[in-house]
């Protein structure tokens, strides 16, 4: 029996055997990709640096950046030498 082509039975099916394992190969292929895209800590430990860098750049903006690092240090230069606290109340000498 020939096909329409002149392909006989036996060519059809010798394709489509060839064309499963293709895919079977394909699919295999695909899942070895998946997993090296799965591997989110492979990927973090060779970017550690530039991950730690994000992260205290973060912690910095979040904490109010700039603005809070020198309202922190304006208020240092402002303080004095505490000479005494007694409850709430502290003795403070500026000038030293």
């Amino acid at each position: 029996m020939a096909a329409r082509n002149g392909r006989t039975a036996a060519e059809v099916r010798r394709d489509i055997e060839a064309e499963r394992e293709q895919l079977a190969d394909a699919v295999e292929d695909l899942r070895g990709g998946l997993a090296q895209v799965a591997d989110i800590s492979g990927k973090l430990r060779s970017k550690l640096p530039l991950v730690a860098a994000g992260a205290l750049g973060a912690g910095f903006f979040l904490a109010g950046g700039v603005g809070a690092t020198m309202r922190l240090l304006a208020r240092r230069g402002r303080e004095g030498t505490t000479k005494a606290k007694v409850g709430p109340f502290t003795l403070v000498d500026r000038d030293g």
